[in-house]
């Protein structure tokens, strides 16, 4: 079987004679076979030609008999009879052509140009009346018949070819030809006869305009108006028919600004504007707009841009009608409108119209509710009826109305489900600056019964508190608490009521009852503050005892600590003794009673041992870092070394990983008294050894091992001593051996 496989190319190297693509292009050129051309006869006498042109009859006949339908024989056979000068064998062949095609328009003007070429001018004409007559919607018959009379300067003829297509009612084309060939010819009259035959025919508004643009190009200025009245009269009022006559009241609008009648073009353009509607009149808007900006004042500028501007917004509003902030937008550029109507002084109808188009797009956008019954489906949506119930109290004045908006807005919330809380204190605040306190409480009562709601309390609160009825206040804070038991800021906000009454044993009542709610909010927020109550009143022992209970029933490491600090910092004298001293010096500070760095420290004791006793390392090193900084404050040394000497150590293990099974090293912190504890032999032996290190850090000697990196917790302490262990052990034994 023979291998098909491509053969091995053995010798890789280059060939001695490089070949370039160039070279090989020119010689295929080269090589190439020239194309066969038939051979020239030369024809010596009439026999030799009458043979040829027999030949070549006899050839073109047969093809015309094989192929009769095929009009590129026929033009091919009578083409040649001309070349030969044999016009009358010519005609006769386009004859039989058109006997077999007579609808061929190829024919006709091969026809009509081979006796053109023949100068025989009359027998072209007879052809193209011939060809109009038969073809009289081929405009390219029409355009030749009509140059070959003005080549012949036969402009009646011309003008009565014309006249005949003008029947046939042509495109436009035609009638424009018609038109430059009278303007050629200064007819101009007849020209404008010939734009009214137009317009009769095609009564469009481009030719309206045209026409009357020729009729201002010509001077005729009263009859170019006419015609621009009269195609505006042809069109109407209708809506449908204005927007149709856009180009016409733009053209019209032009000719008169150019005429410089600004104010008849003003009239012109908003007589349109006013019978379009806003989304299909953009165009004319943009006209309008640049007319303003060149002739116009500052009124009538500001008034074309809002016009352009709220096509801008219907069509956004078109596209989709739930586009809240479109609507914010739109609602805002009319009220901006009626604002700047005022500024200018305008009269009581324009400003009652202005105010009708911004409540009118008020209705149209809160008329858009939400589908759904999600709250944030209806953010959005209601601040539409806020900002709708602002603009009538503050804008109008409407106070009625304002009214009813509100109650509209409060129908349509689906309350059971959610409910907005500042609608409702939207509403009671109207009432009460219209000076009706009760239904201003009327409705901030029925919103709580029928949705209450956090930020609804604090709204009445702050109206009751304002207007000082701290017994409805109460009474409100007591609605709250059965609402929401757990919120810890509304016993605090309760308690500092009463704090600022002076009544604190209702006060203190208050706090116990907050801090005996089992689920609480952030509780340690109404600790917080029922302890600082008590500091502030010079309580001691009562903070003291919270104090205690805070620490049963948390054990925090902060609780602790603030408990420490209490202890430790100086507090105000108590209130009784207090008002004594201020009533003797009206000027003087307040005294305060100074802290007991004993208690403090046996609260910082008994703290390391409960952190101790729950196996909490970090709260554990907290707690001594704070209480170190306390020993260095207030106390002796000796007491800060003692602390030092409770600080942990920070040692490297190494354990078998779980998941990997490969030994890896980890720091734990080591706290002496528990090693002491658990292992007292190998502690004495690690703080030998880390004895041992800082001594040779402090005598500079740069022992054989340096100090590992410390753990994170460690590290932004500075005050966790670090040691390795299995080093420490080679060196201390080397120094042992020594």
């Amino acid at each position: 079987m023979q291998d098909e496989r491509a053969p091995r190319v053995k010798n890789r190297a280059p060939a001695a004679i490089q070949i370039t693509a160039e070279q090989i292009l020119r010689e295929a050129q080269e090589r190439q076979e020239s194309q066969f051309r038939a051979p020239k006869q030369r024809i010596e006498d009439f026999e030799e030609l009458h043979e040829y042109r027999g030949r070549k009859r006899k050839e073109f006949e047969e093809r015309i008999r094989r192929t009769r339908g095929n009009i590129k024989e026929w033009l091919q056979y009578a083409n040649w009879e001309a070349s030969q000068n044999e016009f009358a064998r010519s005609r006769s062949v386009f004859e039989r052509a058109l006997d077999v095609d007579p609808r061929s328009v190829q024919l006709w003007l091969s026809y009509t140009e081979m006796e053109l070429k023949a100068r025989n001018v009359q027998h072209a004409r007879n052809l193209f009346d011939r060809a109009v007559t038969l073809l009289p919607r081929i405009d390219q018959l029409w355009y030749k018949y009509v140059y070959l009379e003005e080549l012949l300067q036969n402009i009646p003829g011309a003008r009565q070819v014309f006249e005949r297509w003008m029947q046939w009612e042509p495109d436009d084309k035609a009638w424009q030809a018609y038109i430059k060939m009278e303007e050629r010819y200064d007819e101009l009259d007849r020209a404008s006869a010939i734009y009214e035959r137009w317009v009769a025919v095609r009564p469009e508004p481009r030719v309206w305009v045209k026409w009357g643009k020729f009729e201002e190009e010509r001077g005729k200025l009263d009859k170019a108006r006419e015609v621009f009245q009269t195609a505006l009269e042809f069109f109407g009022d209708d809506s449908e028919q204005v927007e149709k006559a856009q180009a016409v009241f733009g053209a019209f609008a032009r000719m008169e600004t150019r005429l410089k009648e600004y104010e008849r073009a003003r009239v012109i353009y908003k007589f349109a504007l006013e019978r379009l509607p806003r989304s299909k009149s953009n165009s004319l808007y943009a006209a309008y707009t640049k007319f303003e900006k060149q002739h116009g004042n500052r009124t009538t500028l500001e008034s074309t841009v809002l016009g352009k501007r709220r096509i801008q917004y219907e069509e956004e509003l078109a596209h989709d009608g739930r586009n809240y902030d479109v609507w914010f937008d739109y609602a805002r550029l009319e009220e901006g409108a009626l604002k700047d109507l005022r500024e200018d002084g305008a009269t009581p109808d324009e400003e009652e119209k202005a105010t009708g188009r911004v409540r009118e797009v008020y209705e149209r956008a809160v008329a858009q509710v939400p589908p759904g019954m999600e709250k944030r489906h209806w953010r959005r949506y209601i601040f539409l009826w806020l900002d709708y119930a602002l603009f009538e109290e503050i804008e109008t004045k409407d106070y009625e109305r304002t009214r009813q908006i509100y109650q509209t807005a409060l129908s349509l919330v689906p309350h059971k489900q959610f409910t907005f809380a500042k609608l409702w204190l939207m509403f009671a605040k109207f009432e009460l600056r219209r000076l009706n306190l009760g239904a201003a409480r009327k409705t901030l009562g029925t919103a709580i019964g029928m949705c209450p709601k956090e930020a609804l309390f604090k709204g009445y609160i702050q109206l009751e508190l304002d207007l000082r009825e701290f017994d409805r206040v109460r009474t409100l804070y007591e609605k709250y608490l059965e609402y929401d038991p757990t919120n810890s800021a509304a016993w605090i906000k309760f308690a500092e009521l009463e704090t600022q009454l002076e009544d604190f044993a209702r006060t203190r009542a208050i706090f116990e009852l907050g801090v005996s709610q089992s689920p609480l909010s952030m509780p340690e927020l109404l600790w917080k503050a029922y302890i600082d109550f008590e500091i502030e009143e010079g309580e001691r022992e009562k903070a003291r005892a919270l104090f205690e209970r805070l620490v049963a029933l948390s054990g925090h490491v902060k609780v602790w600590l603030s408990y420490a600090t209490f202890e430790a910092e100086p507090i105000p004298v108590p209130r009784a003794q207090r008002e004594e001293e201020e009533d003797e010096e009206e000027e003087a500070e307040v005294p305060m009673m100074p802290g007991d760095p004993a208690l403090a420290r046996s609260v910082y004791e008994r703290g390391y041992r409960d952190q101790k006793a729950k196996g909490l390392k970090d709260e554990r090193f907290a707690l001594l870092k704070h209480w170190k900084e306390f020993e260095e404050n207030q106390g002796s040394p000796s007491d800060v070394a003692k602390v030092q000497a409770m600080m942990p150590i920070a040692t490297k293990k190494r354990r078998m990983d779980n998941e990997t099974g490969q030994m890896e090293e980890v720091w734990e912190m080591v706290f002496p008294d528990d090693e002491r504890e658990a292992n007292p032999t190998s502690f004495k032996f690690l703080q030998r050894a880390h004895a041992w290190k800082m001594q040779q850090a402090k005598q500079g000697g740069g022992g054989p091992a340096k100090a590992a990196p410390a753990p994170e917790p460690a590290a932004s302490s500075g005050d966790v001593t670090m040691a390795d262990g299995d080093d420490a052990a080679e060196e201390l034994s080397s120094s042992d051996e020594d």
